[in-house]
């Protein structure tokens, strides 16, 4: 029987390690990564520069975008339907622990959400960028009841109609907080979308008189609408934050996205958000074109 060379079987070994290796990365990267969003247009521009870095990056992905809120895409991410979301840090914190976190300020929170997240799913590095949800009124209903805070709702607030989309109702910064930190009790929520046409039509002809907007979109300064301050910190830190399944992580995918939030600003995110909900620009181009300008993807 042919005999060989400790030297030759090493390097056979080496070579097969390395085709396996080879064959498991292709067959990785032949799976897309399948990029989810909820369904307001802030959710959109981000997802499309997530995805647009990762591909830049030689990375395949798949977007299934504008899926609906919370409640229904972040179960998608842990059955592994969705491989990769943005978030927002506090809101994120909320829904898993049922608004009963303490946690507010920016550390405290990721601290929260890495404790709280399953197993099989990470948040990434944070984003300085922040979008928190906020109670927006016309200057004619500030003027009216003298409104500059939350707080200031509290004695009129039976006299008020209160419009956002549905989980506004259940989550603890929409109505259940409201009552608990503030006292406000309205005469009445009213159904509508995530801060979208049906929520800016209802607030400019009165059909709701306080609007659950959020603070990052440009309708808010370009029709003059008031943003009440939300005095007694209900809402928490809201850090823009990646948050993927650990079965797809891999390092190229975590150094993409983290340089995405490295590089987002609240400002910035104001501006693109202009664009998509004012000036009617398409959420692929916008983020593109932020994509673009920060060379995030060479």
């Amino acid at each position: 029987m042919k005999r060989f060379p400790m030297r030759a079987m090493l390097c056979s070994a080496v070579l097969l390690t390395v085709g396996l290796f080879a064959s498991a990365a292709s067959a990785a990267s032949g799976k897309p990564l399948v990029i989810g969003s909820t369904n307001f247009p802030e959710q959109l521009i981000l997802a499309n520069i997530y995805a647009d870095v990762l591909q830049k990056r030689g990375i395949a992905v798949k977007k299934r975008l504008n899926l609906g809120s919370r409640e229904v895409v972040f179960p998608a991410l842990k059955s592994g339907e969705l491989d990769l979301l943005p978030e927002y840090s506090g809101a994120l914190v909320g829904f898993l622990t049922n608004g009963k976190s303490k946690a507010s300020d920016q550390k405290a929170v990721m601290n929260t959400l890495r404790e709280k997240l399953p197993t099989s799913l990470v948040a990434l590095t944070p984003s300085p960028a922040q979008d928190k949800d906020g109670l927006v009124v016309t200057p004619a209903t500030a003027k009216k009841y003298d409104l500059e805070t939350i707080s200031d709702l509290a004695p009129v607030a039976g006299k008020l109609v209160l419009g956002g989309p549905p989980e506004t109702k259940t989550r603890y910064v929409g109505v259940p907080g409201l009552k608990k930190v503030y006292g406000i009790d309205f005469k009445r929520f009213r159904s509508l979308d995530a801060g979208g046409p049906l929520t800016q039509a209802a607030l400019a002809s009165g059909q709701v008189d306080v609007a659950r907007m959020f603070t990052t979109q440009g309708v808010i300064s370009d029709r003059g609408w008031i943003l009440l301050k939300d005095d007694k910190n209900l809402v928490p830190a809201q850090n823009i934050v990646p948050v993927a399944r650990k079965a797809v992580l891999s390092d190229a995918i975590r150094d993409a996205l983290n340089a995405v939030s490295a590089k987002l600003t609240t400002a910035e995110l104001q501006r693109m958000n202009k664009r998509v909900s004012v000036d009617h620009d398409d959420p692929e181009t916008v983020a593109r074109a932020w994509v673009k300008q920060h060379k995030i993807g060479q």
